[in-house]
């Protein structure tokens, strides 16, 4: 058996210098990924955090503080340059705020002295708009003189109220204003209070109440009239169901002939006062001074002409105490009434007002008294119509 010699090895699969660079790559991945014992500086920096932080933790619990404690810590962890930006951002806001706000609030404070430097006049206030055509205050005391006859204008469908002093009176019952109820004699703040509001109620359904005002019932008014006192609702039932001279329900009511005329639009001008005080039997009287602005215009619903009738009422009512006599609680007793009507016809008595329209002419006799302003609130009623039917010196 012949011995063959192994064949002699071919070369390395590897080359050389692949191997020796893999032995140097792998030596420095080892070496740098080898753990390394923290130096003596960065041991020092740790104990002193370490022991900054218990110090504050007991003085947290020494101090029964029900916040977690801050500790104390290096910049760049917790507290570091995000902080430092986001408080900077709002320091530029409060900078930003100090710059814009001065200026904002005396601007306000400016506006709120004269608000009429505001574009468009918000508040109806500017220099340039004239006095005359600002709302007036509600009315406490008596008039010492007739309001401005400086007011120009015609009345149209659009502006019933141009022209006339009642253009800056308050719209309806916001003009009836109610003072304060408190107590008078043996009735309680609450009752008087009660007094006031069908004193009211009484003002609105015979004077503002659009059924009313179109010629018919008075429901509302003649529903806080006291059933129990003798005659009043029989008189009042009297004068609407046959007027005439003697039974004329416009003592009261304010009513026009729906043939006749027709109200322009939904507002009737109100302005004047309601007063109360102690009265006999036991009672208050409330005493209501107002006059009420009616604009109209001819039925046929082809004109376009406005009229004004202006009609003054002056009533005294009487609540007494329920516990005293035999009264309706809360119910009116009427005491006394009067009335002034200005553009009106003389002399007819068919239970309805009647305005003057320049195209129609106005029924009954020709005025024999004196001239008067139906807008003067300063003079008594009737203290300058004695002698007969007047006329008026405007509507």
């Amino acid at each position: 058996m012949s011995e063959k010699q192994p064949e002699e090895a071919g070369p390395p699969a590897v080359p050389d210098d692949v191997w020796e660079r893999f032995a140097r790559d792998s030596e420095r991945d080892i070496r740098s990924s080898a753990p390394k014992e923290p130096s003596a500086r960065a041991r020092l920096v740790t104990e002193r955090l370490r022991q900054e932080d218990a110090r504050e933790a007991e003085r947290s619990r020494r101090t029964f503080r029900r916040t977690p404690p801050r500790p104390a810590q290096p910049e760049g962890w917790r507290t570091g340059p995000a902080w430092r930006e986001m408080d900077g951002r709002a320091a530029r806001r409060r900078r930003l705020w100090a710059i814009l706000g001065i200026p904002l609030v005396v601007a306000v404070a400016v506006v709120a002295m004269k608000p009429s430097l505001l574009p468009g006049d918000p508040f109806g206030t500017s220099p340039d708009a004239p006095v005359d055509a600002l709302p007036l205050p509600a009315e406490t005391t008596a008039p010492t003189a007739p309001p401005s006859a400086d007011a120009s204008g015609a009345p149209t469908l659009d502006r019933p109220f141009a022209g006339s002093p009642a253009e800056r009176w308050a719209d309806g019952a916001a003009g009836i204003v109610l003072p304060k109820a408190t107590p008078v004699g043996s009735l309680t703040e609450q009752q008087v209070a009660t007094a006031l509001d069908n004193t009211k109620k009484l003002l609105v359904g015979a004077n503002l109440a659009p059924a009313t005002l179109r010629g018919e019932r008075p429901a509302a008014a003649i529903a806080v009239l006291d059933p129990k006192v003798p005659g009043m609702i029989r008189d009042v039932n009297r004068w609407l169901r046959a007027p005439d001279r003697a039974h004329d329900p416009l003592v009261l009511f304010s009513r026009f002939d729906p043939d006749e005329a027709r109200p322009v639009g939904k507002v009737v001008k109100t302005r004047g006062r309601i007063t109360f005080k102690a009265g006999k039997n036991a009672a208050v009287v409330v005493h209501a001074d107002y006059t009420f602005v009616y604009p109209v215009t001819p039925a046929d619903g082809n004109s376009t002409e406005v009229a004004r009738t202006i009609v003054r009422r002056v009533v005294d009512v009487a609540f007494s105490d329920p516990r005293k006599f035999q009264v309706t609680p809360g119910k009116v007793r009427i005491v006394e009434f009067s009335e002034d009507i200005g553009n009106s016809a003389c002399d007819v008595y068919d239970g309805f007002l009647h305005p003057q329209f320049d195209s129609t002419g106005t029924p009954g006799a020709a005025p024999t008294g004196p001239t008067t302003d139906p807008y003067d609130r300063s003079r008594d009623i009737g203290s300058a119509t004695t002698g007969g039917c007047g006329t008026v010196s405007r509507t």
